[in-house]
């Protein structure tokens, strides 16, 4: 396989520091990728920032029907003249693109290597549309994937590992070292990979209220769980969060990072309905 650094010499490219491209050419890491998705024949597949087709070639081998969703327009030409049979080139954002509404399919699995910048943003959108991704595989800061795959009372445990954790399995399979990759970013990657489960690991009552929760629990992580709560008055007074932790069976004296999503989830679920406020009736003119 041709070397990024060939590829852009030979479309007279450079990498787009601004942009964090760091190009990944590393076959055997590539192939390893590729098959930690277990794509099928004629399967909808979202790359999110193909760059130049390298991981783009070993996802179409697998015959997956594959979208390839790319912001950069130097790149979008690069994969038009490369012309990869069985993929179908997008110009778009990754970080607000629609995956299932982009591939043209009820559901699809996921896979990119993200910069650093976007990484937040676009973990934040599978969230959003787990009900139509299967799976995601994402090359990432590896730091990020150790959080994301962190156990409770890890030190790296933290908000987007609990809402993921809710409704994913999250596994870390594999560290790419800086090398790997041209230019080699400052610090090492590794590749995580997300399986939406069958149903959330807990039931909660309003998605909106659960990520409130885990917000202001972990806002003050040196504090304990109930004076982190107190952090948004929207969850309640103190009195009522104090009741929903006794309800929940959990110690306000704990903190954060040792508690599993199935326990935020049983502290929303104690806050009871959510009320919509009743807005005041207009007045009359007289």
């Amino acid at each position: 396989m041709e070397s990024p650094r060939d590829i852009l010499k030979r479309h007279g490219l450079r990498p787009k520091h601004s942009w964090g491209q760091n190009f990944l050419g590393d076959e055997e890491a590539l192939e390893t990728i590729a098959d930690a998705l277990a794509l099928r024949e004629g399967e909808p597949v979202v790359e999110l920032g193909p760059g130049l087709g390298h991981l783009t070639r070993f996802l179409a081998a697998t015959k997956a029907r594959v979208t390839a969703v790319e912001r950069d327009r130097d790149m979008v030409t690069v994969l038009e003249k490369e012309a990869i049979p069985g993929v179908r080139v997008v110009s778009g954002n990754a970080a607000t693109v629609d995956f299932a509404e982009v591939a043209g399919a009820p559901e699809v699995a996921v896979v990119g290597n993200l910069p650093y910048h976007l990484s937040s943003s676009i973990l934040f959108r599978v969230l959003e549309q787990r009900s139509r991704v299967t799976r995601a595989v994402f090359t990432l800061q590896k730091e990020v994937v150790e959080r994301l795959a962190a156990e409770p009372g890890n030190r790296d445990y933290g908000l987007l590992t609990v809402l993921l954790g809710l409704h994913f399995d999250a596994e870390n399979i594999l560290t790419l070292e800086s090398w790997r990759f041209h230019p080699p970013p400052k610090v090492d990657s590794a590749v995580l990979r997300l399986t939406r489960l069958k149903a959330p690991r807990a039931p909660i009552v309003d998605d909106a209220r659960f990520i409130r929760v885990v917000k202001a629990s972990f806002a003050h992580r040196r504090k304990t769980l109930l004076n982190s709560l107190k952090s948004d008055p929207t969850l309640g007074t103190p009195e009522v969060l104090a009741a929903a932790l006794a309800t929940a069976g959990i110690d306000p004296q704990r903190r954060a990072e040792t508690l599993a999503p199935e326990e935020f989830a049983a502290i929303e679920r104690a806050l009871g309905p959510v009320v919509t406020p009743v807005p005041a009736p207009e007045k009359l003119s007289e």
